[in-house]
């Protein structure tokens, strides 16, 4: 499916959600039916196959997949990270993420470097082409999330981080928290 036919899925979907706000006791509540709660579903897997499309391209003349992209990802979000945060992160088993990481290590995009403190971590970096790299996968993405942000407006750009926020268990939302601190 195209971008433009995705997209316009996901708004048509969205269109339809004629969510209504009722006030009570000075509170704001939104009711959906199942039907429009079914629509938003659907309208999430549809804006993720957009969403993953693009970098899939990318991976595929490479021999990669998605798993080598999140290492990647997130590798580059917190540079130095351990093995065992970026299990947390992704929630893989550790025999994927170690087949994941081998292949990075030896093309040359990711270097592991022993603890300082403790000599069993293994922190990881991006080599400059692992950055490279990172930067392609999500220059892709950046310009599709930025392209339906705008055809969105502002006031949809904080509801649907509310909303993604809100849909996350509590322990991923403090790894989301603890990321985006970081950042800041």
């Amino acid at each position: 499916m195209s971008l433009k036919k995705c997209v316009c899925v996901f708004h048509r979907a969205w269109d339809r959600m004629d969510a209504t706000m009722v006030e009570t006791t000075g509170e704001k509540l939104l009711y959906l039916t199942d039907e429009q709660l079914r629509q938003g579903i659907e309208a999430m897997f549809f804006a993720y196959r957009g969403f993953t499309a693009d970098p899939d391209r990318i991976l595929q003349d490479l021999a990669y997949g998605r798993a080598h992209h999140r290492a990647i990802h997130f590798i580059n979000a917190q540079p130095g990270t351990t093995v065992n945060n970026l299990l947390n992160i992704l929630g893989v088993t550790k025999q994927s993420l170690n087949r994941v990481l081998r292949t990075l290590v030896e093309d040359g995009l990711v270097e592991q470097q022993v603890g300082r403190k403790d000599r069993r971590e293994r922190h990881l970096f991006l080599t400059e082409d692992g950055r490279a790299l990172e930067a392609r996968l999500s220059d892709a993405q950046r310009a599709r999330m930025r392209d339906a942000y705008r055809h969105a407006g502002s006031d949809a750009v904080v509801g649907f981080r509310r909303v993604l926020e809100a849909m996350m268990d509590p322990e991923m939302r403090r790894a989301y928290t603890s990321l985006r601190e970081g950042k800041e």
